[in-house]
């Protein structure tokens, strides 16, 4: 029986807006990290059979199938394809999902699942606004009575709901930079970043990890509703960056000489409601475990990203997971979050942490916009 094992997996630092990365075209961002992987593996790109990319806002330079433009910029041959997914803030682990499911199908043997994202130079939320009218069409606006669709009031909603308070959420947040800022100083991301060049100089470090207070987070204000408790303090950070993993099979790893580094155990997608749009983590998580034949205690690592602090407090709230075992070296909070390449990144690091940690499990869940959630299990090859 086929599988779908990873080999390799590598990201950009995460640059912060207006940063580091901000002068790097978003096909050049991508094309770096298939270079990074492609080395690192030590394989032949000719050997690839497709790129799968993830970007969110497919809109002035992320348009026109990022996916192949990046192929052609990293010099790979012409006969290597590339395609580019949206499932919002989910794209890039839904790219590994496809990617997955191509190798374990037959379909593909060696197969590129990664994402970008330029936040500095596409802004968020520009392809609603590169042509006419709203994208959601009259008869899902008549569906849901007119609501605004909107990630802010969404992690209000969630707030509200699990009764979130504004503290809560403010030492969550300065946690993530702690725990963000611990590993760095450790070394726990030396091994997965491939700095990136540029005019200014080598950018080999994520640049969002700042020093926090809660004095000064409690200083900050509500972000979307005047009596709110989100603030940009205790969301995650608008950044610019890329990461990619490389799938195939154990048996066309042992082929290649490769050694798998874990296997993609479980893929799931899940729909929710798309007011509140952030709570679909939760019942991602169980609908994976299902699958699975795996429990919570059996899980060593836990990623959730970190959209808005809230989003881990409704998830904390609907599991009972210890938060020791969630985002242990920080999140989107402290690290930043480039949309689309967010789930490769977050991939990424988890895999290289359970390599470090000797651990055999790890789950990502992502919240996406539109009320969905991707979850994924890995388990580690290389204990």
């Amino acid at each position: 029986m086929r599988d779908a094992v990873i080999v390799q997996a590598v990201r950009t630092p995460v640059g912060r807006r207006n940063g580091g990365l901000a002068g790097i075209h978003p096909v050049d961002l991508s094309a770096h990290v298939l270079g990074a992987l492609a080395e690192r593996a030590a394989i032949d790109p000719a050997l690839v059979d497709d790129v799968i990319w993830g970007v969110v806002g497919q809109v002035g330079e992320q348009a026109a199938n990022v996916a192949r433009s990046a192929v052609l910029a990293a010099g790979w041959p012409e006969q290597v394809p590339g395609t580019t997914v949206d499932r919002q803030c989910g794209s890039s682990q839904q790219a590994i999902h496809f990617a997955a499911a191509a190798v374990a199908s037959g379909q593909a043997d060696l197969v590129v699942a990664g994402g970008a994202e330029s936040m500095s130079r596409v802004p968020m939320g520009s392809a609603r606004r590169s042509g006419p009218g709203l994208p959601f069409g009259p008869l899902m606006e008549k569906r849901y009575g007119g609501h605004e669709f909107n990630q802010g009031l969404g992690a209000e909603l969630l707030a509200a709901r699990y009764d979130l308070a504004r503290t809560w959420l403010d030492e969550y947040s300065l946690s993530s930079q702690q725990r963000a800022a611990r590993a760095r100083l450790g070394g726990a991301f030396d091994a997965e970043i491939a700095p990136v060049t540029t005019e200014a100089g080598v950018v080999a470090q994520d640049e969002g990890i700042r020093e926090s207070t809660l004095e000064g987070l409690a200083g900050l204000r509500a972000a979307f509703k005047e009596d709110g408790v989100v603030t940009a303090g205790n969301s995650s950070q608008i950044s610019d960056g890329a990461a990619a993993v490389l799938v195939t099979t154990s048996e066309r790893a042992r082929e290649l000489g490769l050694t798998p580094w874990a296997r993609v155990h479980t893929a799931v997608a899940i729909g929710d409601d798309p007011i509140a749009m952030l709570g679909a983590p939760a019942p991602a998580t169980r609908r994976a475990l299902d699958r699975a034949g795996l429990g919570l205690d059996d899980i060593d690592t836990f990623e959730v990203n970190e959209a808005f602090a809230s989003v881990v407090g409704a998830w904390l709230a609907e599991t009972g997971v210890s938060p020791e075992k969630v985002n242990p070296l920080g999140g989107a909070i402290a690290l930043g979050h480039p949309l689309g390449g967010s789930g490769a990144r977050i991939a990424t690091t988890l895999l290289h942490h359970l390599h470090a940690r000797g651990q055999r499990y790890g789950l990502q869940v992502m919240c996406e916009a539109g009320g969905m959630a991707n979850a994924t299990i890995f388990e580690n090859l290389r204990r």
